[in-house]
């Protein structure tokens, strides 16, 4: 028999903290999206292999603070499952608590969070239906909130996922056997609960799955999956399907530092006794990442999915690929018929300061491959002194090529910075040269570990490469990402307008 192969990872950009879920023939997976909106996207595939974004589950978070920029916060390792013809997403945010939302339809409208359980620190929440109907949620604490760490608690809940009914009960203290254990998944399988959940750490961790006959316990660890005498490190945290044909599979992040944590997936196979093995066997026990394998034998096929990069703006609107920095405000876009125009938004002064680094309205999307290029269009349309526009790479260690307006001038500008240990911002800006006119094209080319080199070009038509390359770096729990803006350094009202043509992602 001839099989077709795939190759890991299946996703290389950052969707952190995947889980996933089957209903009949379609695939669909849910990330952590921390500060960035809209949030939780909903991912869709046909053969575990090949993805497209679909949706997002909310706009906007409506908590205090998210219309400001508040790096690592947000959205926290989401699951989802389906049960009662829905479709069900339980997530945390580690300062408010537990929340879910909900829907029949995942390419519609879902409804908006419902606060399950205010709490500091319950993080990686995850709800089961059992056979009797009773629901059932898991999750696990963030030390940094809660004072907690390692333990993993239960609670029943509510049959509409709205509320936790009893007190509940700490299930497993990894302090000593699994230090680090958290997002943990619920299932139910031949008798046995499960709970599949990662412990180690992230860049370093590997997959635990808990076993027992009662869900109040007692629970019996065994370690699955290692890094083995692979180069896939920490390959750990995210969830499994079975399909009609028993095969089994399990998908998972890996820390691949500045690029975020990228999606691989792996075979499962269950033993005899019971217990599974993820990956390709170490021993009788455990199993370590597969980096190809024959591809899953599902009834359909995605092959021409492709995750979203490129974008022409269509009729002035922004593809599924894209988010903001915070809450979207009206006034960030531009009335428009084609391209894209953004609001020249006045940058925000945190602790004395206006930089890149805080600004809300930084259009980004993930990086989407180990080397590419990033090519816009943009016009700059001001009267207002201070008025800037351009092609930006975000992390805690930031840079950004733009078309700046200046005492009646046009100058190109790189601004850079970076985040302090001690939580203050230190940015940069100089000037490259002045151009002839508010048109220009801008370019990044991202090589091998992140070193990105920066281009432009005006009148002239030839590709100019400023002297400064910039190594771009991971963000607070999320990868480098690339993008574009537009901004103010003014306090006047809003009047200047960046018109971006298209935006172009190649990778090599």
């Amino acid at each position: 028999m001839r099989f077709d192969y795939y190759n890991n990872p299946i996703i290389c950009a950052d969707y952190s903290d995947p889980d996933i879920v089957r209903v009949k023939d379609d695939f669909f997976m849910v990330s952590s999206s921390f500060n960035h909106m809209p949030a939780l996207p909903i991912l869709h595939s046909k053969d575990l292999v090949n993805w497209q974004i679909i949706n997002h589950v909310f706009s906007s978070l409506d908590l205090p603070g998210y219309d400001c920029v508040q790096p690592g916060k947000g959205v926290w390792a989401p699951s989802i499952r389906y049960h009662d013809q829905k479709f069900w997403v339980f997530f945390s945010t580690p300062d408010e608590g537990i929340f879910m939302c909900n829907t029949h339809n995942p390419w519609g409208q879902w409804s908006k969070p419902h606060c399950v359980k205010p709490a500091l620190g319950w993080i990686d929440p995850c709800p089961f239906w059992d056979d009797d109907g009773q629901a059932w949620l898991v999750h696990a604490f963030a030390q940094s909130r809660s004072g907690i760490k390692h333990k993993l608690q239960l609670f029943r809940m509510s049959n509409d996922g709205t509320a936790l009914i009893d007190d509940g009960r700490i299930i497993y203290d990894g302090t000593a056997d699994l230090p680090t254990l958290e997002g943990p998944k619920l299932y139910k399988r031949n008798g046995w609960y499960y709970i599949f959940a990662p412990a180690g750490g992230v860049e370093t961790g590997w997959q635990t799955v808990l076993r027992s006959q009662l869900l109040e316990g007692p629970w019996t660890a065994r370690n699955v999956l290692f890094q083995g005498n692979t180069t896939i490190n920490g390959p750990h945290q995210g969830g499994w399907v079975e399909l009609d044909n028993n095969q089994c599979w399990f998908v998972h992040f890996q820390d691949a530092n500045l690029y975020g944590r990228i999606v691989h997936l792996q075979p499962m196979h269950w033993g005899d006794d019971d217990w599974p093995r993820i990956g390709t066997a170490i021993d009788d026990n455990c199993g370590q990442p597969v980096v190809s394998y024959p591809k899953p034998l599902t009834t359909c096929n995605s092959d021409d999915y492709t995750m979203q990069t490129s974008d022409d703006f269509k009729q002035g609107k922004i593809g599924l690929q894209w988010q903001w920095q915070a809450n979207p405000q009206k006034n960030w876009l531009a009335e428009q018929s084609d391209g894209l125009t953004l609001n020249c938004y006045p940058l925000p002064i945190h602790n004395k300061q206006q930089t890149l680094y805080f600004a809300p309205n930084l259009l980004l999307q993930k990086f989407s491959s180990w080397q590419f290029t990033a090519e816009t269009a943009l016009e700059l349309n001001t009267n207002n002194s201070g008025d800037f526009a351009g092609l930006i790479i975000y992390g805690e260690r930031y840079a950004a090529l733009t078309l700046c307006y200046k005492n009646h001038h046009y100058f190109l500008c790189y601004r850079y910075g970076w985040m302090k240990d001690a939580g203050i911002v230190d940015e940069n800006k100089e000037i490259i040269t002045e151009l002839d006119s508010p048109n220009c094209q801008l370019k990044v080319e991202v090589g091998l570990n992140g070193i990105c080199q920066f281009y432009y070009q005006d009148t002239n038509k030839v590709w100019q490469k400023i002297s400064r390359d910039f190594a771009a770096g991971k963000g607070k729990w999320v990868g480098a990402k690339v993008g574009i803006f537009a901004a103010s350094e003014a306090k006047q009202a809003i009047s200047g307008k960046g018109k971006f043509k298209y935006f172009e992602i190649i990778a090599k």
